[in-house]
């Protein structure tokens, strides 16, 4: 079992920055891959950024929409996976959530932190 607890959403201005933190306990050798998803209203849950185990090399990958803004970090001995967003516009507003999968391909969610940005 894979426990995930968010932390660092807010309230910030478009052209602002946040910090979301996602750290793991538990079976925290069995995951290969951790990831920010985001939901908004009325909208399905969609992939943000993953990051990849590869080795000495860890694989990033990020949606379209926040390519160039945001960058997803993985710090192994604090067993914490951050996403540093920059650049926010109020379409990035949503709830974001910590996802790790393991090796196995079990899936574990964190609950969820709320980001809003206003105009």
């Amino acid at each position: 079992q894979v426990q995930l607890v968010e932390s660092g959403g807010g309230l910030v201005q478009a052209g602002g920055s946040l910090r979301l933190s996602c750290a793991a306990s538990g079976s925290i050798g069995s995951i290969n891959a951790m990831g920010w998803h985001r939901q908004a209203p009325g909208k399905q849950r969609d992939l943000v950024a993953a990051i990849t185990r590869g080795g000495s090399t860890n694989y990033a990958n990020y949606a379209d929409s926040v390519r160039g803004r945001f960058t997803i970090s993985w710090d192994y001995g604090k067993t914490t996976v951050y996403l540093q967003m920059n650049s926010l516009k109020p379409e990035d507003t949503a709830v974001y959530y910590c996802n790790a999968r393991t090796f196995s391909n079990n899936a574990y969610w964190g609950q969820g932190t709320q980001v809003t940005v206003s105009s």
